[in-house]
């Protein structure tokens, strides 16, 4: 029986708690990375993800910060 991959089967994005509520993310890998981007945090949302890597940065405290 073939099994169908949905949107809802994908692993979650790396989340990353921060303090404040700017960052910025360059994929991490080095060469294997992507552009360097500066991300703002909405304060409603409490997280932000990255356009490239899908990386989630939370602000520490925010509504989005799970305390994990």
């Amino acid at each position: 029986m073939a099994s169908t991959v949905t949107a809802n089967a994908l692993p979650a994005p790396e989340t990353i708690v921060i303090d404040g509520h700017r960052t910025s993310c360059d994929g991490g890998g080095g060469a294997l990375g992507h552009p360097k981007v500066w991300l703002e945090i909405d304060h409603d949302k409490g997280f932000v993800e990255c356009g490239y890597c899908d990386r989630r940065f939370v602000e520490r405290g925010g509504p989005a910060d799970t305390g994990k």
